[in-house]
């Protein structure tokens, strides 16, 4: 198996998170010429932003999370050379779950949706931990 295939994934996350700045920027651009905004409220509260702003706004600081877990794990089970069928399949579940959850997140934001979405994450995530500690030990 090509070990560095374990990066694919790995690299979709990391641009879902730009794209997400990117799509923030733009939606409080819009925001500000629809004239509904405080700027300097909203420069010290991101509660002064309007909701499709705020959405994307938590969404990102969501990528800082359980996302730096995935990326930690790819990279170990790269270093390591553990990365199998197995894994890869992991991290593609990962990598999706996390799209969904983006998309439900800036979208809808339908709660027991996203919590799905989260917890295919968390629990895949867990999986490939012990798959990790098992394979360093």
């Amino acid at each position: 198996m090509n070990l560095t295939s374990i990066f694919i994934p790995l690299l979709i996350q990391i641009t879902l998170t730009l794209v997400m700045f990117i799509l923030l920027g733009i939606r409080k651009t819009k925001a500000i010429k629809a004239g509904g905004v405080d700027r300097k409220a909203a420069a010290l509260d991101n509660s002064a932003w309007p909701e499709a702003v705020v959405k994307v706004s938590n969404n990102i600081a969501n990528q800082f999370q359980t996302p730096v877990l995935f990326y930690v794990l790819c990279i170990t089970f790269q270093v390591t050379n553990n990365v199998s069928t197995l894994v890869l399949a992991l991290a593609w579940i990962y990598c999706i779950s996390r799209l969904v959850h983006a998309y439900v997140h800036i979208g809808s934001n339908f709660i027991p949706a996203r919590l799905r979405a989260f917890m295919i994450g968390a629990l895949t995530l867990l999986v490939m931990t012990v798959i990790a500690f098992v394979s360093v030990i």
